[in-house]
């Protein structure tokens, strides 16, 4: 069906990121992944080729930028200058994940802004629209000057927390950073808010200076975009725990899970772990994790999308 704007029907296509998905955003639409191959030379450069005609189509690109990062950034940039070549009517990068979000300003000296360079290149390379989940820093968007749409895995990840029956909830966030995602949470919940207050010795390690909020005799669920090492979401737990919590349940947007992440939180004080698939699962996975699938949700931006309908409407 063509768009409101005149773009052709909905072309979907994925790169070699989260092929998994990308499938279930495709049976979520009834719509078949395009014939693309997405290969390797032998010294590793990217090979890419459509083998179908996308002339005037509305294609979504399907590509997390996910660990092995670099791979992930180069192959979906390629994937957007081959469909502008090939003349696509609208072309949107599907980004469920978008990497190097945790460098989105100078905090210190001599140093880049990541997330700008990654934006100035998906502009470059042909995107004329970008879709992505729970960026680490929303003002992300602001890098771009074509039309973001910042979706939340609030909705996936709540359904899963009020399925559970958690008695007397208080929202934690692991950082003050975090304030504004966890109040979303607690008002939904109709819960209080705690705030666990934290100083970031390195880039890799981080300390605990207290828990703002009564937790003692709760249950508590810790809400966050992401875990990466796994550090700083234990010793909140660890913390929280040792501050009289009953049950804690932890809910982020970004398995990332890196270096010693799983052995962290198996060894955390929590009594389950949601995620979402944004993210490849790691093997092996934490022994209490639960993965619920934003493909709906991708599915219905991209249909709302296509047929210009308000995407924050699902957020409502």
């Amino acid at each position: 069906m063509t768009s409101a704007y005149g773009y052709g029907d909905i072309t979907l296509i994925a790169g070699t990121a989260h092929p998994a998905l990308a499938k279930a955003i495709s049976a979520e639409l009834g719509q078949p992944l395009a014939e693309a191959r997405v290969a390797r030379f032998s010294d590793g450069e990217v090979d890419i080729k459509l083998d179908e005609d996308i002339r005037g189509r509305d294609v979504f690109v399907l590509q997390p930028t996910c660990p092995p990062v670099n791979e992930a950034w180069i192959e979906l940039l390629l994937l957007l200058d081959t469909l502008r070549r090939a003349s696509a009517g609208r072309i949107t990068a599907v980004m469920p994940y978008y990497g190097y979000a945790r460098k989105d300003r100078k905090d210190e000296g001599r140093v880049p802004i990541s997330a700008k360079v990654v934006a100035n290149t998906l502009v470059t390379s042909g995107a004329d629209r970008v879709v992505t989940l729970d960026m680490h820093a929303a003002q992300i968007q602001g890098f771009f000057d074509i039309p973001v749409d910042h979706l939340y895995a609030r909705p996936v990840l709540l359904d899963e927390v009020i399925a559970m029956g958690i008695e007397d909830p208080v929202v934690v966030t692991p950082d003050v950073g975090g304030t504004k995602m966890a109040r979303a949470y607690a008002k939904r919940l109709n819960a209080d808010l705690a705030i666990v207050d934290k100083r970031r010795i390195s880039g890799t390690e981080t300390t605990i200076e207290h828990v703002i909020g009564d937790v003692r005799g709760r249950n508590c669920v810790i809400v966050d975009d992401l875990i990466s090492t796994g550090g700083s979401i234990t010793q909140a737990a660890s913390t929280l725990k040792a501050q009289g919590a009953k049950a804690i349940v932890i809910a982020v947007s970004h398995a990332v899970f890196c270096g010693p992440a799983v052995e962290r939180l198996d060894a955390a004080p929590v009594d389950a772990i949601l995620v979402t698939d944004s993210i490849p699962p790691k093997q092996p996975s934490p022994k209490k994790l639960k993965v619920c699938s934003v493909a709906p949700l991708i599915a219905q931006t991209i249909q709302s999308i296509h047929h210009s309908k308000s995407v924050s409407s699902l957020f409502e």
